[in-house]
């Protein structure tokens, strides 16, 4: 028998597992677990309302899934535990999840079944806001260097200001914590006992870099006071670097996953950054477009460039023996999503079911037929706030131009523009910034299924997208990781080089298209720079007074 990996992505919905064949690279075997209780954004199970912006997971759906997906993707594969080498964990970030000193979650114990602090904190729970603002007002009255690692923004979606709202909004749940982990650590401790973190997950999320470690006490106690009393404390001390063994798999983990006891489990790493090494742009230069509910853009360089607006730049946080940069877009799909299910009418739901398609196809064909520009509109692609480069969580969606006659159509395609509109800011920030891209790759399940969104994207940057053709970015690279901890390849580098999936589809720019495109992009940047910095603050304050009058309903 021939040797194997297991990769599993813990995405925003579902995780999935897949079987690695180390000798040809295959997919030998795979499968999905959808979490029965999906985002929590309204009310807990036992029916506890939950505060504006608040996306909160169950982890007993992690632990099922994992347990579920592994054993029915070793099973689909044929392969022997005894042919598994290894095992890679990645996990969409930063969720946030309160540990125990068993370290079982804090929503496990009866006390805490009741209290919203005590379950994961999903990447896009924005209840942080207040706290991340906190942060950054006194990273900036300190001048605090570790600001410049992170664009000069921080976000509520990352680990500290999470950490920070559970010490304001429920101080007993914070004391009850041993250690606040990423969701991805909290699975390879369940797998192996072990505690410590992977180095991405702390770099990119919690302001940890080699040569200050993490902030001070002192700068703790000034965001909050009491808060750097025990932070510190609470945070991970042990760092791991990608495809380093996090630990081996001990009795419990063998007997959720089928896997033998003993065998290698690489280091957490952040589910987009899984997919670099898995399409091959492991080096240097190549810049991955990861397209899913978010957008989250990665490129890889030699030297540290530390470039405004950006969401993070880490040694050693994807690619040991290199710096990677992180950006992204805070919704896409979840866009696409929002306006297939609340801006259609009944006749095109009609239609869609009669010719046995999805709404998004039949949009995104007669949206197809439409003319760059013909629509007349425009939107901004801040459904759930502006991860880069504004970094800023409380602004919200706007689209103009509509009139009677406007059909969804034409909203739907302005959606999508916005996307491709709000990627390529973030993609010439990184070029005005000193960090070029050879090459641009898609991935992830949006691009394999609309083609007319990749040309669309190519059009307006202007230059050739190749399409990754690997369906599981995420869990694929993930157990390329998992090889290199069992010790198959020496690095993530030769890895990606010998396994990782090279683009089979290329889309050229349409220079007609992305003559208009440039004139569409030139009112699209008016609008993001009026509203977004400083031109008008409705949006703030929309906010504002709707989570003043959210207060008085029941």
């Amino acid at each position: 028998m021939g040797k194997y990996a297991v990769g599993i992505d813990f995405g925003t919905l579902s995780c999935r597992a897949v079987v690695l064949d180390l000798e040809t690279g295959a997919e030998a075997g795979s499968a999905e677990y959808v979490y029965p209780h999906g985002v929590m954004e309204r009310r807990l199970p036992c029916g506890t309302v939950l505060g504006k912006d608040f996306a909160l997971q169950d982890p007993r759906d992690y632990v099922e899934g994992l347990s579920e997906s592994v054993k029915s993707a070793v099973s689909a594969s044929g392969a022997s535990a005894s042919d598994i080498i290894g095992m890679g964990v990645d996990f969409t970030s930063s969720t946030v999840l309160a540990l125990k000193k068993d370290g079982a979650p804090l929503c496990f114990d009866e006390k805490y079944k009741s209290r919203p602090h005590a379950y994961a904190k999903l990447w896009k729970h924005h209840g942080a806001a207040r706290e991340a603002d906190m942060f950054l007002k006194t990273a900036k009255e300190r001048g605090e260097r570790f600001l410049g690692y992170y664009g000069g923004g921080i976000s509520p979606e990352w680990m500290l200001p999470k950490m920070l709202e559970t010490f304001i909004n429920d101080r007993d749940a914070y004391d009850e914590t041993d250690v606040f982990a990423e969701g991805g650590d909290y699975i390879t401790r369940l797998l192996t006992g072990e505690k410590n973190a992977g180095k991405a997950g702390v770099g990119f999320k919690s302001f940890y870099n080699d040569e200050d470690g993490y902030p001070s006490k002192e700068y703790f106690s000034a965001v909050y006071p009491g808060f750097g009393d025990t932070v510190l404390e609470k945070l991970p001390r042990v760092i791991k670097l990608p495809g380093e063994a996090a630990g081996y798999m001990n009795k419990e983990g063998s007997a959720l996953t089928g896997l033998r006891e003993g065998t290698p489990v690489a280091s957490f790493v952040l589910d987009a950054h899984a997919a670099l090494p898995a399409s091959g742009a492991a080096g240097p230069g190549k810049m991955l477009l990861i397209m899913g509910t978010s957008t989250v853009q990665v490129i890889s360089c030699e030297k540290n460039k530390l470039i405004p607006g950006i969401s993070g730049i880490v040694k050693d946080g994807i690619v040991p023996g290199l710096y990677s940069i992180e950006t992204g877009q805070s919704s896409t799909g979840d866009l696409y999503d929002w306006f297939t299910k609340n801006c259609v009418s009944g006749e095109y739901v009609s239609e869609a079911e009669s010719r046995g398609i999805s709404l998004h196809s039949l949009l995104t064909e007669k949206c197809s037929r439409l003319s760059p520009g013909a629509s007349g509109i425009l939107a901004l692609d801040w459904w759930n706030g502006n991860r880069s480069v504004l970094q800023r969580a409380e602004m919200s969606g706007l689209m103009i131009g509509m009139t009677l006659t406007t059909a969804p159509e034409e909203m739907y395609r302005a959606a999508l523009e916005a996307t491709a509109f709000g990627s390529r800011i973030i993609f010439e920030n990184l070029e005005n910034g000193g960090v070029q891209a050879s090459e641009i790759i898609a991935s992830g399940g949006i691009p394999l299924k609309n083609p007319f969104l990749v040309q669309m994207y190519s059009d307006v940057f202007k230059r050739p997208i190749s399409v990754s053709p690997v369906k599981q970015p995420g869990a694929f690279g993930s157990a390329l990781y998992g090889a290199v901890a069992g010790g198959y390849f020496p690095s993530i580098t030769e890895a990606s080089d010998k396994l990782g999936a090279r683009p089979v589809k290329t889309y050229y720019p349409n220079a007609e298209n992305s003559k208009i495109y440039d004139l569409l992009f030139d009112e699209y940047v008016k609008l993001h720079d009026y509203f977004g910095r400083g031109g008008s603050e409705v949006m703030r304050r929309l906010r504002e007074i709707s989570a003043d009058c959210a207060k008085g309903e029941k």
